[in-house]
């Protein structure tokens, strides 16, 4: 193309006409050219033909200075203006080449969910929740629509909030009754050390639940505790308690009673026969032991409820006043309940397992057997 020299002409006005239908025939030069062009690499290079350093609309705009006044006035926003409306163009092809481009890859590695019966659908295999995990949650749902909260705590703790908060202090005998797995630092000597352990019981949420809020209040402690003791169907090293308390003022063991059976009835989705008897337990008084009829034998006998056809499932009571004061409230002015349940136990009863080391073993075939939904 022939580059724009001022022109020799004998007045303006025909001077700004030829100038015009030169920069016409640019436009329907670059315009042809565009249209033709698929790659991005060609609009670059398109793009620079006409608006780089040396290309042509450039050139035109190198010749204003050779121009008298009244031309310059007339050509100078004209070839600005092609400048700027090629420079657009070339923004827009780019674009949806890039639109073309992704489409192109989406359409190649489209994935059809709806795909139920050929090899590809058969081949996803979908995950699915530990049973546990669906009783946890369910149960969580059940107390939130309750009014509890729902707190979470440390797996390593102090004595304190793991016994001595809860009316076990270092010569009492219930300490013997759950086999800790403690921690040792070497680094203190025997009067300095503060010991450490993994928590048997998850009511050292209770006593941070307590300290950190002013009554009344009500709330569950789900989680997983650790005892070393032997393993066999009903029993394990690990496994995962649902605490909880409600604390306010005239709180009763009628309260107690009807937050327990309406929390079997609605996991169970059916009435279940419970026994209430007589329990010791150093952070309650007074306790109880609530067992519900085994259901995996019908109350038979088996090995999950040791051939008495009763399973301990809660244990529970009236929070000890010792508890109250070590929380930070005043045992005179308020009272209250507390439970725990054993999850596992739940879920054996609610599944028909019948050896609660499934639970732990990590073993898929078993795992892939429930669903959430």
């Amino acid at each position: 193309m022939k580059i724009f020299c001022p022109y020799k002409v004998k007045n303006i006005y025909e001077a700004v006409i030829n100038m015009t239908h030169d920069l016409e025939k640019i436009k329907h030069d670059f315009l042809t050219k565009l249209h033709s062009l698929t790659k991005e690499a060609d609009i670059l290079n398109l793009k620079s033909e006409f608006t780089g350093k040396t290309g042509v609309v450039s050139e035109l705009l190198k010749s204003l200075k050779d121009m008298n006044p009244e031309e310059r006035k007339s050509f100078g926003p004209k070839a600005n203006e092609l400048k700027d409306f090629i420079t657009e163009q070339c923004s827009l092809f780019l674009a949806k080449i890039e639109i073309e481009e992704i489409n192109k890859k989406l359409a190649l590695d489209r994935i059809d969910i709806s795909m139920t019966e050929n090899i590809q659908a058969k081949s996803i295999k979908s995950g699915g929740y530990h049973p546990r995990t669906i009783i946890q949650q369910e149960i969580e749902d059940i107390f939130l629509s309750m009014g509890f909260d729902v707190l979470d705590g440390p797996h390593i703790e102090d004595e304190f909030h793991n016994f001595e908060a809860l009316n076990i202090p270092a010569d009492h005998p219930a300490r013997d009754m759950q086999d800790t797995f403690w921690f040792h630092d070497p680094q203190k000597t025997p009067k300095e050390t503060k010991k450490y352990l993994l928590r048997t019981h998850t009511s050292n949420i209770q006593v941070r639940g307590m300290l950190s809020r002013k009554p009344p209040f009500r709330f569950i402690a789900p989680g997983v505790v650790f005892r070393s003791e032997r393993t066999d169907a009903s029993h394990e090293m690990v496994f995962t308690q649902l605490e909880g308390m409600m604390v306010g003022k005239d709180i009763s063991v009628s309260n107690l009673i009807y937050f327990m059976k309406t929390i079997l009835k609605e996991i169970f989705k059916r009435d279940v026969e419970v026994r209430l008897r007589p329990g010791f337990f150093p952070f309650v008084e007074p306790g109880f032991e609530l067992d519900i009829s085994c259901l995996i034998c019908g109350g038979k006998g088996c090995s999950v409820c040791k051939q008495i056809g009763w399973v301990e499932l809660l244990p529970c009571g009236m929070i000890h006043p010792n508890v109250l004061k070590a929380g930070g409230i005043d045992p005179e002015e308020y009272n209250g309940f507390a439970f725990g349940l054993g999850l596992d136990r739940l879920v054996m009863m609610r599944y028909g397992i019948d050896d609660i080391r499934h639970l732990q073993s990590g073993d898929l075939r078993f795992n892939s057997q429930f669903k959430l939904f």
